[in-house]
Formats: C-alpha cells, structure tokens, sequence
C-alpha cells in the first residue's frame, strides 16, 4: 500500500508519465541511480520511492558495493575444502556394549560415540571441528543414552553429514571396530529428532532362570525354573504397566519432578531356553521413554521380590513419595531391541519426499549382529564372570524400606543405620570396651531383616 501511494503521488505532480514510472520500478535500485532519469530524480517523491525501495532490500540482504549488482558472500576458505551437501539423516547403528562405558561421548572414556564420532571423521563425513560440538554443529541426537555394558541392536542417531560422499556407509565401518555396525541410513525432515520423534522404546532384558529361584532354594547354575514361578513373574511384572513416578528407579529425580513419570506399554516374560548348560529368560518392556537405570531397577525389584527379600507392598511404595531402596540388576543383560517411529511415519513417511524410519529391511542383518556379537558376549560373560550370580548375593544387603528425611537438609537416613548408630552409642556409654558398630549391630540387623521378611 505504501509503494501504491507514492505511485499515484509521483504521478498527481504531472513531471513523470505512467510508463516512465513503470519503467523505473522494474530496474534495481543501484540501475535507479545511475538510470538518466533526471525528472524523475528531481521529484521529491520519487527520492522517497528510491529511499523506500533501498530499506526494502537492505532488510533481504547486505550490499556491498553499490556498483556490485551480484554481491555474493563469499564462503570461507575451510568450507571450500569440503564442497559437499550436508544433510540430516537418520542413522541405524548395532553394538556390544562390553567394554564401553555407555554411548553417551565422555572425555577421557571409551563410549560408543567416541568411537563413532572418530570413524565418522575419518570416512570424510563430517568435518573435525564439528565433533567437538555435535549437538550445535551437526544436529547429531541419540535416541536412547544406553548405560555402561548395555547393547543395542536398533538404536537409531540423527545428525547432518555430507552426502556426496562415495560408498559413506562403507567407510564409516571401516574405520568401527567389529562390535559397531552402521546399518544404514536414510534422509529425513530437517528438523527430524531421533530422541524427540521416538514414538516409543523397545528393550530386551536376558538373565539366567536360577535370578528367580525362590528364597528356599539353593541358587545353583542347574536350576529350571517352574511354570509356577513364571507365572509369579508375570503378575509382578504386569503391575509395572500404566504411567507411575518412577522417581526410586534412577537418579536426581526428586518425587515431585513431572519427569518421573513414566508410560510402560508392556512388560512380558518368554519362554526358557538353555545354552551351554544355563537356562535363560527373556523379558520384554515397552515404554514411551525411559530414565537411566530405571529398566535395570525395574528386573532388579522384580527379582526381590520372587526369591523373597521384598513384597508387593514394597513395588507400590516406590511409586509414592519416599525413598525405597531399590536394587540395580547387571547391565549385561540389558539391550536395546528397537525404536519405533509411528507419528513421525504416519506424517512424512508417505509424503512423496521422506522415508520412513522403518529397518525392517535390516532384519537379517540385525539378526546376525545379535547372533555373532550380542548373545555370544551375554552367554560368555555370565558363564565366565558369574556377574548375575554375584549380584544375587548383595540383595540381602538391600533393606527395601523407605528412608525417612533426616531433617539435617544432607538427605534422607536408613532407618537401620540409625537403629545401628543408637545401639553403639547406648553400648559404649555402659562399658569401657567398644566394638565396632558392625560387630555391636549385627544382632539388631539380623533381628530386623528376620522381623521385617515377607511371610
């Protein structure tokens, strides 16, 4: 409307014909300046109209040089020597998490990123600033912040990398070490996130039958277990479904925090099967989202809870405001089965334009990963190392009643410390001779874990 007004105005003082004007409002501004325009360029309105025209495109872009009719920014020397188009990706990637100290990238510890990050680099994919800051430099986002030794067989990046690249997915594995594959990888929105756009999360949990061996029975590596004590698992297990505050099952997570709670879909046990002369037993939970440490604390309090040292009433406690203690199972076990991309699929999967973030082509290939790296390491190291076996000999130091707040502001107290800590204290004012506080407490301790056992 403005420049409309100031076309009829040059036009109503009667020095400037229609087309003249017309003319002139097609060329540049800079062709405006030099054009042999004098009538024009004496009307004061006209001044306005050029005026009009330069804050215009002043807004659009920088000029340079008024004589430059093609002012370009010129790139920067670094950027010539990487002249290929840089897009975001979704990236599929399998691995054994043995001997890493998670995914996450940490200084100074061998994770999965690191090693991801360095083979990215050297396959000429991303360039090596950009590692240093992959978040702000290269959109990268990990959907799933695996823990130290945990496996995953579908976890799934998203990042920018250059595209133009000859046989990329082929250089990428070849600078990983044989425990991390790329899989492959496919072309997404810009402001695709594969943390964000996760619908939901599939995890596998693998363990030994004799985790679940009752109280009375002496854990041994030949145990089988009964379709009574499956049965017992199920109930347990099902209890976990639906949204709770999972504030007892990670860490930093106070029990007001919004982010505590948690939807789980589904939670299923599968039928035993033996290997080398252990039986083993799948579990499998689906949620939207998980915590660090939750799933682990999840098998953990279920394997308590069905050999005896818990009870129900100790699951439905954790989900309130006190603190419970609740034991951590082994990550071995744990892995990473698949994330699933619903909403995302069902928006831009079928626009003509996108993928959608669907591996099912990789099945074979995912299938074989697990065959040759994960189950192998998972067998190996329980029949070797014995960490389920030995993980099972700390439940009994777990006390599995809530702490109360001990007013001091440092936290909350264990009531069994306390208890430990009064009777030292009572003891040493009688007698000159003092033992320690174990040696004084061992009695009251064993009085009340035989007080507070489940019947």
């Amino acid at each position: 409307m403005l420049r409309q007004s100031i076309i009829y105005r040059i036009c109503s003082v009667g020095k400037v014909s229609l087309s003249t004007l017309l003319r002139f409002r097609t060329m540049s501004v800079d062709e405006r300046i030099v054009a042999d325009l004098p009538v024009a360029l004496e009307s004061g309105a006209f001044k306005n109209e050029v005026e009009c025209s330069k804050l215009e495109l002043s807004q659009k872009r920088p000029i340079e040089d008024v004589g430059d009719f093609e002012a370009k920014k010129l790139k920067p020397e670094e950027d010539k020597l990487w002249p290929f188009r840089k897009k975001k990706l979704a990236m599929l990637l399998v691995y054994s998490g043995k001997g890493y100290l998670g995914m996450q990238k940490n200084t100074g510890f061998k994770t999965i990123e690191s090693d991801l990050f360095d083979a990215l680099v050297k396959a000429g994919v991303v360039r090596p600033d950009h590692i240093e800051q992959p978040g702000a430099k290269m959109g990268f986002q990990r959907a799933a912040r695996t823990d130290k030794g945990v496996s995953a067989a579908g976890q799934v990046v998203s990042l920018k990398m250059f595209v133009d690249v000859d046989q990329a997915l082929k250089k990428i594995n070849d600078n990983l070490p044989a425990q991390i594959r790329v899989l492959g990888l496919k072309r997404t929105t810009k402001g695709f996130d594969a943390k964000n756009g996760c619908s939901y999360r599939t995890y596998i949990y693998i363990t030994p039958t004799f985790a679940f061996a009752p109280l009375e029975e002496l854990v041994k590596e030949d145990y089988r277990i009964t379709e009574d004590v499956c049965e017992n698992v199920r109930g347990i297990i099902k209890m976990y479904t639906g949204t709770h505050n999972f504030h007892n099952f990670t860490s930093g997570k106070k029990p007001n925090d919004p982010s505590a709670k948690r939807y789980i879909m589904e939670f299923a046990v599968g039928q035993p099967f033996v290997h080398d002369g252990l039986e083993y037993v799948v579990l499998t939970v689906r949620g939207q989202s998980f915590m660090m440490h939750q799933i682990r604390k999840m098998v953990g309090l279920t394997m308590a809870i069905v050999r005896g040292f818990a009870n129900m009433d100790t699951l439905k406690r954790s989900w309130e405001v006190e603190k419970v203690d609740v034991p951590k199972a082994p990550g071995l076990g744990l892995v990473l089965d698949k994330l699933h991309y619903d909403a995302y699929n069902k928006r831009f999967g079928n626009d003509g334009m996108h993928e959608a973030i669907d591996w099912s082509q990789y099945k074979d290939e995912i299938e074989r990963f697990k065959d040759e790296f994960i189950y192998p390491t998972i067998f190996a190291t329980e029949k070797n190392e014995k960490s389920m076996l030995k993980w099972l000999a700390t439940l009994p130091l777990h006390d599995y009643e809530y702490k109360i707040y001990d007013g001091s502001g440092q936290g909350y107290a264990n009531k069994l410390q306390e208890a430990k800590l009064l009777l030292v204290s009572e003891k040493s004012s009688e007698t000159s001779e003092v033992k320690s506080p174990d040696q004084e407490a061992k009695p009251l301790v064993d009085r009340v874990i035989e007080e507070t056992a489940p019947t």
